[in-house]
Formats: C-alpha cells, structure tokens, sequence
C-alpha cells in the first residue's frame, strides 16, 4: 500500500512496528501468552488485608497518562477494563530503560495489546489496579481506534453512526459499552432455550440448508446452482418439512436452531439472513404448545434477565405465563368491527378497500386476511398474546381445526406488536396436504411469488404416516431483541446485511499521465485532495505546486519539485 493513501496516524503507527522490529521486539509475537486473571474478577475479589496478589492479564490499550518516569493506562480484557500502574525502574529493572522510555512511551498506542504481569493493589486514589512488573508487546494496532470519551455518564465523540457500527463491527464491540453485553445474553438465550428442551428428551438435528425445493413458509427464496448435478438449488426459507420427515422416521422430539434466507426486503426488523428455532412434538396439539412456548419464554427471562419483566421502546412488557388469548376472527372484529368469517374473496377485497387497507389481484384469500390483521390489529398486541385459530387460506401446512372446518388450529404468539412464534397442530393427512399445495400452486400462478412450492417427497413422507404433531418456530434474532431491549434487529446480529460500501471514485493514472503528469506524481496529487483530473480545472496553480511540493517534503518522497510552468501545463491540459 502506498503510504501517501494512509492518515498521518496511520503513518506513524507503520514507522512505530518497523522501529520495534528494528529494536529485536516482534509486534506480533507467535508464542502462547498465558494469563491467569481476568479484570472484572481481580476487582470482584480484591481485599485491602490480604498479601499482594500477582497476576498475569493481557488486553488492549484504551487510555494512557504517561507522567516521566511512572504512567497510568487503561487495559481491556474479554470481560471489562482495569487501571495499569507502570514505572521505568519496576518494567526496567537494569540499566536498559529503553522498554520504559523508548518501547512503551514512543512505541505502543491506544488500541495495542499488550501483556502485563505484576500484582493487585489500592491507588491513593482508591483504585484498584495492576502494578506492572513486565510488559510485553503482543499485537501492534496500525489503524486507530476511535477515541470514545465518557464524563459524568455522558459519552463525547462516540462511535456512533449505525452504518459504521454495523459495518465495523469490530470497532463497535471495543469502544462502545454494553454492545458485548447484547451478544452475551444473545449466547445465554439459546443456552437456556436448548436446556429448556433437552431436559425433557428432545433432539437438536441439523437439516439442509440447500434444498431442491424451498418449503416449509410463504416465503421468495434465494436461487443457486449447483454446477455437478447442474440443478438449481434454493437456500433454506425454513426447516419444517425437513423435520416433520424426522417425525415420520420415528423420533418423538426434534428441533433446529436453523439460519434462514429470505430474499425479501431490509428493515428494522427483518434482515434477509436470520435464526428461527422450529421444534415438533409427536402426540401434541396447538393447545399444549401454547402452554410449551409461555413456559420456556418465562424460563428464559428468569435464567437470562432474573426477571419475566423488560423494558421495549419505553414499555413495560411481562412475560410471566399464562399469555392472553384471542382468536383471529375476534381480533378483527375487535379493532376494525368487521365480522370477516365466512366472507369471500371478493368480500375480502370489499372489507380491504373500507379499510383503507392495500391489496392487488395477486392475493388469495389468506394474503387478504393477513393484510388486514397485519394493518389493522396487530399493532395493537404489546403484552405476549396468542392470536389462534386462523383461517384454513393463511395456514397450508396447518391441520383443520376440530370445531370449524374453516379454521385451522394454529396460533401466533404477538408481542409488542410483532410476530414472535408462530405454531400448528400439524397437518398430518397426506389427501388434505396435497390439494392445500395444489392451492398454493394457483396462487403462484396468480402471481404470488411467495406462494409454496410442492414438495412431493414431504408428501409421499406423510403417506407412510405421520402421528399427531405440534410444531412451534420462534424467530430468534427478535426474541433477542425483546430481551435485551433493541428496537432494530441489526443491533443483534454481529455482521448483518449492508449495502455495498460506498467508496470514493478516483481517476486512474493513464488520466493524469494523458494531460503531462508523470505518474510518480499521482499519489501526491490524490493525497492532496486531486483525486480526478477534472478538479484541476480553474486551480491555482502557485497553490497546486506549494500543495505538493509540501508533500514531497513532508513524506519524503524524493520527486523533483515541478516549476511552476510544468504545473500550469497541467491546469491547462485539463481544462482542453
């Protein structure tokens, strides 16, 4: 890389890593470093009377107060920070003081890991830190951290602008607080998912992720091809037909925590790459499951939170079981004093148009029903409620429900307005399976390109017999959310899905070399801001030559200075 393409600090962190390998220091030493304490732990067990504890911890630099011949510093381990006491003679034993007055003082920087041993003691300020007694240089950082300054609870230059922090995740997990913490209890919510269920003898399993038909949810996929068999193959939108085979074989519980592609759009709360955990039971109903999904929720609060209650977006939500109730007929009826069971599609289009409520000759029935509730009632569900019994046109995998032929036994657990669960007793008649399919197959043909495909292996799986099922999936980047307290599904996820980064157009060298410019000159040009040949049009040309002439000092470049004819060449080229 040219230097003349990085930042002054950039610059000067590259000389710092060539004087430390000049001085025998390996910046990036291979050898094991082997620490034995942690920050948070040495401050949580520290006691005044007990005899100097030594340690050995390593971390990055985040402060540094370099007073002569004793300095202070910040280190950053896995699990938090802690002050480091440093002195010339205590690292410097001899009469070599270069580590302390050359390597420490000129040579580290904020963002380089370091290793300390030494021993715990109380500052007179009342701090607890670490004495250091050696110092060793373990990775030298090139690219500065960006310097995030807390006074009084109050956070100055924070790396704050989302598109960075989600871009350079990285960066975010070091200099802003509590962002680790989001992904920490992330970990501690699947654990407690995961024991939830293997306590009661269900089996974790892993099913395709490229399948030859894209089944299991109303859902446009992502198409690949897969060069040797010279097919197309989708990536996963769900794992449920693939599970339900796994019932069929014999298995009485089964469940996947399964990564999703949907290539759908982007938004705050759908990212097209997501966690959705599915799990079937043999032998159960949609009315156990109901039961199943607000015990392990409690669980999971009390084990990840102590507590069934959060905060989301300045509302109090309990998820203390039991949940509320309602069937999807009611909840239209409540909140737009519509009565929609039994109408048809037609009449649908009718209830959508007074409602003010979007819809096109593509939607079927269900599509018609779930706008509606979508638009108009499920806002409106902020505390954990189960919406159930949807019609039969919006649940194609779903077993008809035992009272109403019209309905289906399924429920969506809403929450804060969302969908977080969502639930069937299965369908299990292989007759009744095939002409759901066969319906979703006009819908397609309508034009609905979220409409399910047939999977004929599921069904020739069904016609050898499948027992009474319950299958429940929860999305688990939004359960995530709710328990951490995020409103956007990016703050939990680590990388999600960015568009392309914007990068600065600059002109190649042949453009500059075309209008007289020697191409040595050309990074010189760029770093000083002349990154297309098209700003050198009406430039002053004393200012152009003073620009790089001082670039050609400052960096060392040994180019031979251009008179200031040569530079106005170049002005008037460019402008031709």
């Amino acid at each position: 890389m040219n230097l003349l393409e990085l930042s002054e600090q950039e610059i000067i962190r590259r000389g710092s890593l060539e004087q430390l390998r000049q001085l025998g220091i390996d910046p990036y030493p291979a050898a094991e470093y082997k620490t034995n304490a942690y920050s948070t732990e040495i401050k949580a067990s520290f006691k005044d009377e007990d005899e100097p504890r030594s340690v050995c911890i390593a971390g990055r630099i985040m402060t540094r107060r370099i007073m002569g011949k004793a300095s202070f510093l910040e280190l950053q381990d896995a699990e938090g920070r802690i002050q480091v006491y440093i002195t010339r003679d205590d690292i410097c034993p001899g009469e070599d003081k270069e580590l302390y007055n050359t390597v420490f003082k000129k040579l580290t920087d904020i963002g380089d890991f370091i290793g300390i041993k030494g021993f715990v003691f109380r500052t007179q300020m009342g701090e607890i830190s670490v004495h250091a007694q050696e110092l060793t240089v373990l990775a030298k950082s090139i690219k500065p951290l960006p310097v995030v300054k807390v006074k009084d609870g109050v956070t100055y230059d924070g790396f704050s602008d989302e598109e960075m922090r989600y871009r350079q995740r990285y960066v975010d997990l070091v200099v802003n607080e509590g962002v680790k913490d989001i992904f920490i209890k992330r970990t501690k919510i699947f654990n407690s998912m995961r024991e939830f269920f293997n306590s009661r003898g269900y089996l974790e399993v892993d099913t395709p992720v490229l399948q030859s038909i894209p089944g299991g949810a109303a859902a446009r996929p992502f198409i690949t091809h897969h060069n040797a068999l010279d097919i197309p193959l989708y990536l996963r939108i769900a794992n449920e037909l693939y599970l339900k085979r796994l019932i069929v074989g014999g298995f009485e519980g089964v469940y996947e925590f399964s990564r999703n592609f949907r290539n759908e759009g982007m938004d705050r709360t759908h990212n097209p790459e997501f966690t959705a955990m599915e799990i079937y039971v043999a032998y159960k109903d949609y009315n156990w499951m109901m039961e199943f999904t607000e015990q392990m929720i409690e669980k999971i609060c009390l084990d990840v939170l102590g507590t069934t209650k959060v905060m989301i977006g300045g509302k109090e939500i309990d998820f203390k079981a039991p949940y509320k109730r309602v069937t999807m007929i009611d909840a239209i009826k409540e909140h737009t004093g519509v009565d929609i069971a039994g109408m048809s599609e037609n009449q649908l289009r009718d209830v959508c148009k007074q409602l003010g409520v979007e819809q096109d000759e593509t939607m079927g029935k269900g599509k018609l029903i779930d706008e509606i509730f979508g638009e108009k009632c499920e806002g409106n569900y902020i505390q954990p409620t189960f919406i159930t019994d949807y019609p039969i046109e919006m649940s194609p995998l779903t077993k008809k429900h035992r009272n109403n032929p019209e309905l289906t036994e399924r429920f969506e657990l809403m929450v804060n307005g969302k969908e977080l669960a969502n639930a069937y007793s299965e369908l299990n008649d292989p007759i009744d399976q095939r002409e759901r399919f066969e319906d979703q197959l006009k819908l397609s043909e309508k034009g609905d390109d979220e409409a399910m495909f047939i999977d004929n292996d599921f069904l020739r799986a069904l016609e050898y017999g499948m027992p009474p099922t319950s299958g429940m999936g929860i999305g688990m980047d939004r359960l995530v959310m709710f328990l951490t307290g995020q409103e956007s599904i990016q703050e939990v996820l680590f990388f999600p899905q960015m568009r392309p980064e914007k990068t600065v157009k600059k002109d190649s060298a042949e453009k500059y070399v075309a209008i007289g410019i020697d191409a040595e000159w050309v990074p010189a040009l760029q770093k000083a801001g002349y990154i297309t040949v098209e700003l050198f049009k009406d430039v002053n040309p004393n200012k152009l030559r003073q620009e790089v002439c001082e670039l050609n000092k400052k960096h060392k470049l040994g180019l031979q200075n251009p008179a200031i004819e040569i530079v106005e060449a170049w002005i008037a080229n460019a402008a031709k």
